[in-house]
């Protein structure tokens, strides 16, 4: 693998996506700058919130890994990430999206689309890669209930993909410099959620019983109908059983299962 002497910047590069590219970019000897509020070791500090330090992070990169998250509205950071870069010679932008952004009505998932809208609205080279629920996601909804002696589920389905699996594919995206929204990606098996919560229990050897439960509203529609499956694009590898197997869940459940850092 032969890479290109020009730096890659990876916004939320110290989040639970983050740090797995930032490992796999590093591994192959790429030059790789992790942009941080806090200014902290080993990164860049900028703050995405009002563009400060931003353009520097970004001058003379071949291309932004955009994968900040605030978990409230994505829209503003990714308006500053794009004016900035707008500044500073164009690179190619990568973000990392939701599948059914465009189905699913959540405030949260608005502000991810008004985000890919503003990257392919912009005068630089750009993909989009939506990508199913993350296994920690999954397993952070479960550990969550760890003191309720019923373990929840919603009664739909999830196809949760490996934090690993989803770095590699943007590393393959950005090698292919493929342009524009990428096909959908999601884990290899579409699970009923109760199922998935029936594995969590089991991996720590829980008798708690599960219980599926049902809302009314546009919301769980959406869910209910598929909208955040992608069954026919069965990219991920690790199954949600292999996953728990290493002990994954436990060091991810405290985090933020999206991979929000400093934005």
């Amino acid at each position: 693998m032969t890479t290109s002497s020009a730096p890659v910047l990876v916004t939320g590069g110290t989040g639970t996506l983050g740090r797995a590219v930032v490992r796999l970019l590093a591994d192959r000897g790429e030059d790789v700058r992790v942009l941080s509020r806090s200014g902290a070791p080993g990164t860049l500090k900028g703050d995405l919130a009002t563009g400060e330090g931003v353009e520097a992070a970004i001058e003379g990169t071949r291309a932004i890994l955009h994968l900040a998250t605030t978990l409230r509205d994505d829209t503003e950071i990714t308006r500053n990430l794009v004016t900035a870069a707008d500044r500073s010679g164009r690179p190619r932008i990568l973000y990392s999206s939701i599948v059914g952004i465009d189905r699913i009505p959540l405030a949260y998932y608005a502000g991810k689309r008004a985000s890919e809208r503003l990257i392919a609205e912009s005068r630089m080279r750009w993909t989009v890669q939506r990508i199913t629920q993350f296994h920690d996601f999954i397993a952070t909804l479960f550990h969550v209930q760890r003191f309720s002696p019923v373990l929840a589920a919603p009664a739909f389905s999830f196809q949760p993909i490996a934090v690993d699996d989803v770095a590699r594919r943007l590393v393959e995206l950005l090698d292919a410099d493929a342009a524009g929204m990428a096909p959908d990606v999601g884990g290899p098996e579409v699970r009923p959620a109760r199922d998935l919560a029936r594995a969590y229990l089991a991996a720590r050897r829980s008798r708690r019983p599960t219980l599926a439960f049902r809302l009314p509203g546009t919301r769980f529609r959406a869910f209910s109908s598929g909208a955040n499956l992608v069954p026919g694009e069965p990219y991920g590898r690790v199954t949600f059983e292999e996953y728990l197997a290493t002990g994954a869940a436990r060091a991810a459940a405290p985090r933020d299962p999206r991979g929000a850092t400093d934005a």
